[in-house]
């Protein structure tokens, strides 16, 4: 059981540990949920926490809200809770204005898989503040000098430099794509930011493919498709982040494609993120693809391992914190996916040594992270394999697919498939599938290969070892 912080007679004392222990829920929270969930449902929330902080009252605005937070995140919200202080604690939904209170003791549950939009009810998306002054809605935290620099975003991070730089001219459009939490939104953000910095008067719009999709419904049912126009087709810059929200949207598809040529003719430029290249959009007309891709497209791949613990370090300075190199080491070989989950599990352990009082170590940064890493002590999969070996042997894991042959890409590729047999359940033509689509005969040669070299070279075992025992947590 662990122990939650030591309490002081003062109130004050005790209000203060239990916002803070409110608030890093909610920082989790931020992390996980996308930003428009976080800010319509979560941020709102007003909590009052119990001094033995065995309950947690949230004060919400109205009945529907509070049926809606109820239905969709008490759950996660309890868990995350138990999570922080080690013990069951009760979650109340009480209206703001109003006595009444909905007693809802929660158990951990699942959390819920919902979308923004798609699950959301009527009413439920929040509401567009009134027109006034023209909204760039950047993030001003998010610029190139908060960015870590590593090979695996080194050539979008200059081509979006280069933009900033000088609008208008090469890599328009700028099509940067990649996995989910790998930085493209911080990359366009920044873009946005240098250009404002350069030039304050620019008219620079940073927005979700949603929130476009969202404009031209309204656009349409207000019949206010001058405004719309004028606004998207007068811009400096636009950055617009996955694009592939697009799909099967016609009417949206017709209006970007007008935007798209209005913008590209006044020499306006257009940065655009995707999760995959423009030619693998599935369901976007042609002739918006071949858009898409007429200028520069880049690729941002997973971070790695030098690049993780950098981002680490950074980001716990960012929080006014220390983590030592040892424990980002440790932290950066268990989370090895996107930037997104390593800033989750860098909030957990900053969190945890808080609420705890501890400090940050190697045993502090498992205990709260157990859950995860639990997690993925029992699943090793061929990915993570992958992303461990190109990690180790600094390659890319995009040559892990690949047709190249050159010895310094090859041996990794064969010890990955070597290590997919012996760890994981998959079957050899499986494993050829993930590796790029290559015939089982190729992995069964690669693992009698690196088995016997095993017995035969100390080096090559011991590296084995060593990528083992990373794997297996």
């Amino acid at each position: 059981m662990h122990e939650g912080p030591s309490h002081s007679s003062h109130d004050t004392d005790g209000d203060s540990a239990g916002q803070g222990l409110w608030q890093a829920c909610t920082e989790q929270l931020a992390q996980d949920l996308p930003e428009q969930q976080f800010n319509t449902w979560i941020k709102p929330l007003v909590a009052q926490v119990s001094p033995d902080f065995s309950k947690v009252t949230l004060l919400v605005a109205n009945r529907f809200k509070l049926d809606w937070i109820r239905a969709q995140y008490a759950g996660r919200i309890s868990a995350l809770l138990e999570g922080l202080y080690g013990q069951p604690v009760t979650l109340e939904l009480a209206l703001a204005q109003r006595e009444s209170v909905a007693r809802t003791y929660v158990r951990p549950v699942a959390a819920s898989t919902e979308t923004p939009a798609a699950n959301a009810p009527a009413g439920a998306a929040a509401e567009e503040p009134a027109p006034g002054a023209f909204r760039t809605r950047l993030n001003p935290a998010l610029t190139f000098d908060t960015l870590v620099e590593g090979t695996a975003n080194r050539m979008a991070r200059s081509a979006a430099m280069h933009v900033a730089g000088s609008p208008g001219h090469l890599y328009n459009p700028l099509f940067i794509y990649g996995g989910v939490g790998l930085g493209k939104t911080h990359l366009v953000h920044a873009v946005g930011n240098k250009l404002l910095a350069d030039r304050p008067d620019a008219k620079v719009l940073y927005i979700h493919a949603e929130q476009f999709v969202s404009d031209v419904v309204k656009s349409y049912q207000r019949r206010t498709f001058d405004d719309f126009k004028e606004r998207y087709h007068s811009l400096d810059l636009l950055l617009i982040d996955d694009v592939q929200f697009f799909a099967n949207k016609d009417r949206t598809q017709e209006e970007f494609f007008n935007a798209f040529e209005a913008l590209l003719a006044k020499k306006s430029h257009i940065v655009m993120t995707s999760d995959t290249y423009p030619k693998g959009l599935a369901n976007i007309h042609e002739r918006l693809v071949s858009r898409f891709d007429s200028g520069l497209t880049v690729a941002i791949e997973p971070p790695e391992l030098e690049m993780r613990v950098a981002i680490l370090i950074n980001k716990a300075r960012a929080e006014h914190a220390e983590m030592p190199e040892e424990v980002a080491f440790f932290v950066a070989k268990n989370v090895r996916s996107n930037v997104r989950e390593l800033e989750g599990a860098l909030r957990k352990i900053l969190a945890y040594s808080r609420f705890n009082q501890k400090e940050v170590s190697i045993q502090l940064a498992r205990e709260a992270l157990r859950d995860l890493l639990s997690i993925q002590n029992r699943q090793i999969s061929v990915e993570n394999i992958q992303k461990t070996v190109a990690d180790y042997y600094k390659i890319k894991v995009a040559d892990m697919y690949s047709k190249k042959r050159p010895a310094s890409i090859a041996r990794p590729r064969q010890i990955a498939m070597y290590l997919a047999k012996e760890l994981t359940q998959k079957s050899l033509p499986e494993i050829g599938e993930l590796f790029g689509g290559r015939d089982h005969t190729t992995v069964l040669h690669a693992v009698r290969k690196i088995g016997a070299e095993r017995q035969q070279l100390t080096e090559l075992n011991q590296q084995l070892h060593v990528l083992e025992q990373t794997l297996k947590g």
